[in-house]
């Protein structure tokens, strides 16, 4: 059984003059999973978004590395069931659906 505590991902994308840094930190609480990104567009101030959802609507949350590790497990074996899918959050922060 695979569970995500705490998860960090930090992106910096330079277009010329014009950086973009990203960061989205997950976090596991009693509650739920708790998730903040955050954007900084050139010399701008910091934009943050904080996300929470709730236990059962993450039931079967698949993290990044998770999803890492189990694309590697299917491709080893050469098979993925059919309507294979799990809860999963997007680069946004954002309640998604991640689909083999």
């Amino acid at each position: 059984q695979l569970e995500t505590l705490e998860q960090e991902q930090h992106e910096r994308l330079e277009f010329r003059a014009h950086p973009v840094e990203r960061k989205v930190r997950m976090v596991q609480q009693p509650h739920g999973m708790a998730i903040t990104v955050t954007i900084r567009e050139g010399e701008a101030e910091p934009q943050s978004q904080d996300f929470s959802y709730s236990w059962p609507s993450l039931e079967g949350l698949l993290g990044e590395a998770a999803s890492l590790l189990l694309l590697r497990v299917l491709a080893h074996r050469r098979a993925v069931p059919p309507g294979l899918s799990f809860p999963a959050i997007d680069s946004e922060g954002q309640l998604c659906t991640a689909s083999y």
